[in-house]
């Protein structure tokens, strides 16, 4: 028999007995949904992390008093005892460090934001040399950044993220109005792009003013942050790293015996830090899942040693009129692994659609690659030969003349 004499006899088979091959088909179905839907949420985490977490760039670095990701709190817990990073450090390593490209410096709190009757809690405070808009990754869409002489002179000036700006001024230009920042009035020079969300964290709620000022406005109450970038190969970023963290050891009199009282961090870093902690996630639920599919494949099996049981005078019939034991193992092969591929189909559909809604209602990130889909039918069709497997070989044995004296 050819192939697609086959597929309409199966097609056939199942448009005879709809209710029963729409519970066999169901049970794949969910599984493979919930392995499309798990596979994106986790591909479009990867992605999110190292859009958004981690949009360092390929050669910027950051040192800090404190860890930037943290695996072990003991750790942390020591690093509460570190020496602040100061203007000094900065300065140091700006003047001494001769693969740094740009070396930038910047520090953070929050207070709340007014403008006029309108006011906003929890606004982060940054204060940022010059030299950042260099470094960092956030554009300025309206106006412009601070200059040397604004930052040496601790100039009232600011830049604000888009959701002060669309807050406070709605339609109207910011550019030159004064918002409020505690006790301290700012005018505004220039408007960040907006960011939104990360993590279910509003991003663009925000102020930025020169290092200057806010050491004037608020002291060095919390230690800097220094982001520095280098020239884009490979070696340079690391010699550059390798001369900041001998600046820094100098500066504190670290010895070689001694643990480092700072630390260095990079984009990999977070992605790698994701990554260990994805992929076991990602491990588990797709164990958890695929028990799902696994189990949907049992009914298909089971379901198909039915339908033999039943269609043991047509068997028979067959063989009396010339089919060969293959004809009928092909027969319910291609049945099962039709019905696999039906389920498989509607469950990669499912999946993205709830990868989709999930996108869509919160702030959760799915990424739908074709690939995906792929695999999900692949899958079920691995499964529909696997599971398809024991009933053929049963249907394609069974003894003709046994079968035709079948009830």
């Amino acid at each position: 028999m050819h192939v697609a004499d086959n597929l309409v006899l199966s097609a056939g088979a199942i448009r005879a007995h709809k209710l029963r091959a729409t519970l066999t088909i169901l049970g794949l179905t969910m599984g493979v949904a919930t392995l499309i839907t798990v596979m994106t949420v986790v591909q479009g985490a990867n992605l999110y992390v190292e859009q958004k977490v981690a949009n360092l760039g390929t050669n910027v670095f950051r040192v800090s008093r404190l860890p930037f990701a943290i695996t072990d709190f003991t750790v942390l817990t020591r690093a509460q005892r570190n020496k602040n990073l100061v203007v000094d450090d900065y300065t140091a390593v700006a003047e001494g460090c001769q693969h740094c490209e740009v070396v930038g410096a910047s520090v953070s709190s929050t207070l709340t934001t007014r403008y006029r009757d309108h006011q906003l809690d929890d606004s982060g405070l940054f204060g940022h040399t010059p030299s950042m808009a260099e470094v960092d990754t956030r554009n300025v869409i309206e106006g412009r950044y601070f200059t040397d002489q604004e930052d040496k002179h601790a100039a009232a000036v600011c830049l604000i993220g888009d959701r002060l700006a669309t807050e406070f001024f709605g339609g109207e230009d910011p550019l030159g109005k004064v918002v409020r920042a505690e006790n301290q009035e700012f005018t505004v020079i220039g408007v960040f792009e907006k960011i939104g969300s990360v993590l279910g964290q509003d991003q663009d709620n925000y102020i930025v003013i020169p290092l200057q000022t806010y050491l004037h406005f608020r002291g060095l109450r919390n230690s800097l942050t220094l982001q520095i970038k280098a020239a884009d190969a490979d070696v340079t970023f690391q010699q550059a790293q390798d001369e900041t963290r001998s600046i820094l050891r100098g500066r504190r009199h670290i010895t070689a015996h001694m643990d480092e009282d700072f630390f260095i961090g990079t984009a990999q870093n977070y992605i790698s830090l994701w990554q260990s902690i994805s992929s076991a996630f990602f491990a588990v639920f797709v164990m958890v899942s695929s028990i799902s599919a696994v189990v949907g494949g049992i009914v298909i099996m089971n379901v198909m040693l039915v339908s033999v049981t039943e269609r043991t005078k047509e068997i028979g019939v067959r063989r009396a009129m010339g089919a060969t034991q293959g004809d009928i193992l092909k027969q319910f092969l291609a049945e099962s692994i039709m019905q696999c591929i039906i389920g498989g189909v509607i469950g990669v559909g499912i999946g993205f659609a709830c990868a989709l809604g999930l996108r869509s209602l919160t702030s959760f990130p799915a990424a739908v690659q074709t690939w995906v889909a792929v695999l999900g039918v692949i899958i079920s069709s691995v499964l529909g030969v696997f599971f398809g497997i024991y009933p053929a070989v049963k249907a394609s044995k069974l003894d003709p003349v046994e079968a035709l004296r079948s009830d």
